[in-house]
């Protein structure tokens, strides 16, 4: 006896298809190496439209070369697989071509820029994305509503992009970009890594009013504690080079009371 009908499969192999097509990013059994090393070992990975996705992983197992390779940074070679946004290989884009096209890498390690404003530096960049200049009301009112947001002082705009920039300060910088560059894709490499518990509470709220439908966020983390404050979709444990394992927010949850040990287990015994 045939178990579903004709319709409710046409219906599901469409349903299908959509959730395909609005895919923000798609990664193929992705291999990278870094000076002749395998880093990443194959990975799968995607992430629909209006989605946020989490990798948790232990140090070494790769989180950071992947972000890097979505960004195109040159140390990273791709020797297999693929990396589409929103359906189109970013392969052979430039890094200044993707951030344009709306991909924005949040540092783990911002670089000072001592000399540059955060007024001119911001200006700079919302020029090169929006292909033209911001009016300066415009700029303006734009950037005091996403510091509002980051409980951010209105002096800051004043000082050398993150040359003695507080570590948290530097936190902020990033997200204030991401909130005035509006990208399809935001990857966030340990956004929490060095923050108290209010700064980490400011800038998580930033991170979630900025979602919506039309962006998804990749947010690489150690700790559950930032994940707490997120409408996450799904977590990722990252390890040997690879996505080993995918659930829900459940999932983080459990590493924070398991560790990783289980993981390989798991896997081992074919639970992935």
């Amino acid at each position: 006896m045939q178990r579903y009908s004709e319709n409710y499969l046409k219906i599901k192999r469409e349903r299908n298809r959509e959730k395909t097509m609005s895919a923000i990013l798609e990664i193929k059994d992705l291999h990278v190496e870094v000076d002749d090393t395998e880093i990443l070992k194959g990975v799968d990975l995607t992430i629909p439209a209006g989605e946020i996705h989490a990798i948790m992983g232990p140090n070494g197992s790769g989180k950071s070369t992947l972000s890097n390779t979505i960004m195109g940074h040159p140390n990273y070679k791709v020797t297999g697989g693929d990396i589409l946004f929103k359906g189109v290989s970013i392969l052979e884009w430039s890094t200044d071509e993707r951030a344009r096209r709306g991909l924005f890498l949040c540092f783990q390690y911002p670089t000072a820029i001592p000399g540059v404003t955060v007024t001119n530096f911001l200006r700079n960049v919302l020029k090169n994305v929006r292909g033209k200049d911001v009016p300066v009301r415009e700029f303006r009112t734009e950037v005091k509503q996403a510091m509002d947001d980051l409980k951010m002082d209105s002096n800051f705009m004043g000082r050398y992009v993150n040359d003695g920039f507080s570590g948290g300060e530097k936190k902020r910088n990033e997200i204030l970009q991401m909130s005035l560059m509006k990208p399809g894709l935001a990857i966030l490499d340990e956004v929490d890594s060095g923050l108290d518990i209010d700064a980490l509470r400011i800038i998580a709220e930033s991170i979630e009013k900025q979602n919506s439908p039309e962006r998804s966020m990749l947010v690489i983390t150690h700790y559950q504690r930032i994940l707490n404050y997120l409408s996450l979709d799904k977590v990722h444990i990252f390890m040997d080079g690879k996505v080993q394992t995918s659930g829900g927010p459940e999932l983080a949850e459990k590493l924070e009371q398991q560790g990783y040990d289980w993981v390989g287990k798991a896997t081992a015994g074919g639970n992935t």
